[in-house]
């Protein structure tokens, strides 16, 4: 059923049309919890350890080692804060994966079951901001709830020099 209503919203994304009822936006409104503010989506507390590995084999794509080393040293200095899930893909200029791609529907599967996700590294370059580590996280609260909480670290090479 949560991916039938998943797959709707998406539907009526792309056509551009309002997701929100009335009574939902009601609901929201009287929602404080900001750790659960993408409906359903449950966030560990810190960053998995192994999360911290990716970010540093995807950055070694795009970086030289010195980069990565300090990047990756950076985001574990870092502390757990909170930004939207639109805010997050719009910063680094991507779309959300789909609904059918195989990392989100393991997200959604675990969000479902409850298991707590772990959040998102983010890190700010001179090329330009991108996802270290968990663009089907941040896909998958924003097709829940594009305005969704979504906890993450931040490091940028721009604050250093």
């Amino acid at each position: 059923m949560v991916c039938k209503q998943i797959q709707r919203s998406e539907v009526k994304r792309q056509k551009g049309e309002k997701m929100m009822t009335k009574d939902d936006k009601a609901k929201s409104k009287t929602s404080t919890d900001t750790k659960d503010a993408a409906l359903g989506v449950r966030w560990l507390d810190d960053v998995a350890e192994h999360d911290f590995a990716a970010a540093e084999a995807y950055l070694s794509l795009r970086l030289d080692s010195a980069q990565v080393k300090e990047l990756v040293k950076d985001l574990r200095a870092a502390t757990v804060t909170t930004r939207r899930a639109n805010d997050i893909l719009r910063a680094c200029g991507r779309e959300p994966l789909p609904l059918d791609d195989p990392g989100v529907r393991r997200d959604l599967l675990k969000a479902v079951s409850g298991e707590k996700l772990s959040p998102i590294l983010f890190v700010t370059l001179r090329q330009g901001a991108d996802i270290a580590d968990g663009y089907h996280r941040a896909s998958l609260t924003y097709y829940l709830n594009p305005f969704g909480d979504v906890p993450l670290r931040i490091a940028s090479e721009l604050r250093k020099k």
